[in-house]
């Protein structure tokens, strides 16, 4: 029984990405988050919202390109959820709001989940499924336009109106391995809708294999990830995480842009993780642009059962 299990969410997963490939279509390359490797996957997934019991808060901020005017600056604050008493505990919801500012235009994507947590072979296998949907809104900063004051293209760009946008998700794990894949921007795929927008991706799969004779005290858990960009080839990530007793993580990623990330997190008492992250850029770009920050801070909440309030 273990074995066709085993085999049909492998067989799942070879389907999912031959079908992400094939969708891809032209536009621009998109960097994500470095949280959503390990720290908070619900950015890239929406199956993750109540992945675990709880209430979780994610704040995160990135500067792209510092020595570039005008660079990147993304910021992002989700808050996730496992509903103890609705669909017997199994079904979890999330909010994702992005924020995401490039030279002159400003774009913000604020986006509802609802997951899905399916318990197989006595609970020690989970498929789970995630929907988002929300908004998305692009905007010019039209005082910061050095430009003809009777040039009416801004004012054309700043009338366009927010639309609905969306993405899905589904995940296999069992007590050691996670298969995830997620196809985002549902409006662009459903509608082939080639216009630019904040997230250029049109797939993300990835595998990873916690390793350790005991995880919970010294896990390296190495990862895989294929994303699919617009415009261009196919991208790959490859790296692990080193965890210290959930204390002190160690993460360091390979892109196969020729760029790198590595990064530090700290659980000061649970109550909180605090993350600093360092991307390099592609390789023949380093000196121009500088590199990226980005910092990640994790709030888990735990319910008071009598007063039913949340607290640190």
């Amino acid at each position: 029984m273990q074995n066709k299990i085993y085999t049909y969410i492998l067989f799942l997963f070879v389907l999912f990405v031959c079908f992400s490939v094939a969708i891809q279509q032209a536009n621009a390359q998109v960097v994500p988050l470095a949280a959503q490797y390990y720290l908070n996957q619900y950015l890239g997934n929406p199956a993750f919202a109540g992945f675990d019991n709880g209430l979780r808060v994610n704040i995160a901020y990135r500067n792209q390109w510092r020595a570039i005017p005008g660079s990147p600056v993304t910021q992002s604050l989700t808050g996730d959820y496992r509903l103890p008493t609705y669909e017997g505990g199994k079904a979890g919801v999330g909010l994702n709001i992005y924020s995401d500012i490039a030279g002159l235009i400003k774009r913000t994507r604020v986006m509802g989940s609802y997951a899905y947590h399916l318990p197989l072979d006595g609970g020690t296998q989970v498929i789970h499924f995630g929907l988002s949907l929300g908004m998305m809104n692009e905007r010019l900063d039209n005082e910061s336009i050095i430009a003809d004051p009777n040039d009416v293209l801004a004012d054309l760009y700043n009338q366009r109106k927010t639309y609905v946008d969306g993405d899905f998700g589904v995940i296999y794990t069992n007590e050691r391995m996670t298969f995830q894949g997620t196809v985002p921007n549902l409006k662009k795929f459903l509608r082939k809708d080639n216009t630019v927008s904040v997230d250029g991706s049109t797939f993300f799969v990835a595998i990873s294999y916690k390793m350790g004779r005991n995880p919970d005290v010294l896990s390296l858990e190495p990862k895989f990830c294929l994303r699919g960009a617009q415009g261009i080839d196919n991208l790959w990530d490859f790296g692990s995480n080193l965890s210290f007793s959930d204390k002190v993580t160690l993460m360091a990623m390979y892109h196969s842009s020729q760029s790198s990330t590595i990064a530090l997190s700290i659980n000061y008492l649970n109550k909180c993780t605090l993350q600093g992250v360092y991307s390099s850029q592609l390789a023949g770009q380093r000196e121009a642009t500088g590199g990226s920050f980005e910092i990640n801070l994790k709030v888990p909440l735990k319910r008071k059962d009598k007063d039913k309030s949340y607290t640190f």
